[in-house]
């Protein structure tokens, strides 16, 4: 597949949490090939006008909206505002996430329930949403829900988004059987460490232990991440779905 290639054009996209990191590289890799983005932002109307303003400058339609994915309102109003916008919604990506770590004797209610409604309920939310408009269309659509190794294997201090990102897998799977006569694809992405401005802010020396623990010794490029969820939602992975791609330089193999 050449990352120049216009390979969506006349397809729309939907894109949570992408303002920053992982998010804005696959909303920017979507479209230089050719997509139309639509994507959520909750706090930043800076960094939600200056993405809009590059991705309108890479010649698609670009829609940005202030929306809390974790409302099951507002996410179907956003869904409802890009097809409006777009005429139709082919690929939703799933990446908005939170993270809010201590050990579980620590941890108070209120980030246990942050981050699962955040990361879980908001991908329940807008998957509910945008499958109503997706199974209409003729070629079908694809789902990708970002998740994490740590859904995989556990992280101690992460009691919370371990359990959000394990549930975003177990949604992966169980909406893959539904929907695949359909023509509609779901997988997951299970990311390691990627370096974002969250993995920047990281300690030196906590740096240099994780490294270690890669078998790759670096931690992911968001762009390399970027071009692996464009596959996967791209024609050529049409007879994929309900699976959970690692992409962790081989951290929990």
């Amino acid at each position: 597949m050449s990352n120049g290639a216009k390979i969506f054009s006349g397809r729309a996209c939907l894109v949570t949490g992408a303002t920053r990191g992982i998010g804005r590289a696959v909303a920017l890799e979507l479209a230089r090939r050719g997509a139309s983005v639509a994507f959520n932002y909750a706090q930043s109307a800076e960094a939600a006008e200056t993405l809009n303003g590059e991705l309108e400058a890479l010649g698609v339609q670009a829609l940005a909206a202030r929306c809390d994915v974790a409302n099951t309102e507002a996410a179907a109003g956003m869904v409802k505002q890009v097809k409006d916008a777009f005429g139709r919604i082919d690929f939703l990506v799933n990446n908005a996430g939170i993270t809010r770590d201590n050990l579980i004797l620590r941890m108070k209610e209120d980030d246990w329930d942050a981050v699962l409604d955040t990361n879980l309920k908001g991908a329940w939310n807008f998957s509910r949403a945008a499958l109503r408009h997706m199974l209409k269309n003729e070629g079908g659509g694809s789902i990708l829900n970002v998740a994490s190794i740590s859904g995989l294997v556990g992280m101690a201090g992460q009691s919370n988004y371990s359990a959000s990102k394990a549930g975003m897998i177990g949604l992966t799977k169980a909406l893959a059987k539904e929907v695949a006569s359909r023509n509609v694809s779901v997988n997951a992405l299970a990311l390691g460490l990627v370096a974002t401005d969250m993995s920047q802010a990281l300690d030196e020396a906590y740096r240099q232990k994780l490294l270690e623990q890669i078998p790759m010794k670096r931690f992911a490029e968001p762009e390399e991440i970027a071009r692996i969820a464009c596959f996967l939602l791209s024609d050529e992975a049409r007879y994929i779905t309900g699976q959970v791609v690692q992409a962790d330089g081989g951290l929990a193999m």
